[in-house]
């Protein structure tokens, strides 16, 4: 597979930039500063065009405020989570819902079923912020890459693998706050995807599972890529890793 004129770049956790073949930057759970598993050359983006956000928990939206108001970037999410970007003074958001699909920058945003809590912590409370979500980013290319954000195995992904055919699927296995190796194991098999970049893993003691378990469970999976990226490093091209200076 050749991702052409996509590049996609892990910044650490679940977070992952994106430069699509028109030159927009978009950001997938922008968690930067905070984040002990991002390069600190990439705390600070020079661009940002649109900014998705899954769910509403710290290590997913932890830098979205700051970064859409310094870059005016579009926001795009769930409905309740996009209303507390607008009471912080977020100027540009896109609120939609499961199942729908919006087009921002050129990249088609469809919203998926997650499995996972969503609230947002705002000061001493916890805000309700909506389902927490995934989404199927389809860019001008055609490329379809799946961003599951933080969730168990569910059988949607079997209709979304039906659906959507992702040619790169980005999943948690980290386990504890995610599905684990084994349930990612059995969510590839649902999906029928055959590039996987597995996530939110190793970024505290409590993500325990390993791209190395993850293989060792998909083994008998035919043709499966599973590319364990580093925090840093950018996959582009035919599927090849490029650490980016």
């Amino acid at each position: 597979m050749n991702l052409g004129d996509l590049e996609i770049t892990y910044c650490g956790h679940a977070t992952f930039s994106f430069k699509t073949p028109s030159g927009k930057h978009i950001m997938v759970d922008p968690w930067l500063e905070q984040n002990p598993a991002c390069p600190p050359r990439l705390k600070n983006p020079a661009k940002l065009d649109v900014l998705a956000v899954t769910h509403g928990h710290f290590d997913h939206i932890g830098d979205v405020v700051g970064l859409a108001k310094k870059h005016g970037a579009m926001c795009v999410g769930i409905y309740e989570t996009m209303a507390w970007l607008d009471k912080k003074g977020v100027a540009k958001t896109t609120s939609f819902n499961k199942g729908g699909t919006v087009e921002v920058e050129g990249v088609k945003f469809t919203m998926t079923h997650a499995e996972h809590s969503c609230g947002i912590s705002d000061g001493d409370q916890i805000v309700y912020g909506g389902e927490a979500a995934g989404f199927v980013l389809t860019f001008e290319n055609g490329i379809k890459v799946y961003h599951a954000g933080d969730t168990c195995v569910h059988s949607d992904m079997k209709i979304i693998g039906d659906l959507y055919r992702p040619d790169v699927a980005l999943l948690p296995i980290g386990d504890h706050y995610t599905m684990d190796p084994l349930q990612c194991a059995y969510a590839i098999r649902l999906l029928g995807t055959k590039v996987v970049v597995p996530m939110h893993y190793a970024t505290f003691p409590a993500h325990t599972g390993t791209p190395g378990q993850l293989r060792e469970l998909t083994k008998d999976v035919s043709g499966l890529q599973i590319i364990d990226l580093k925090p840093g490093e950018t996959l582009a091209g035919e599927l090849k890793r490029v650490a980016l200076v």
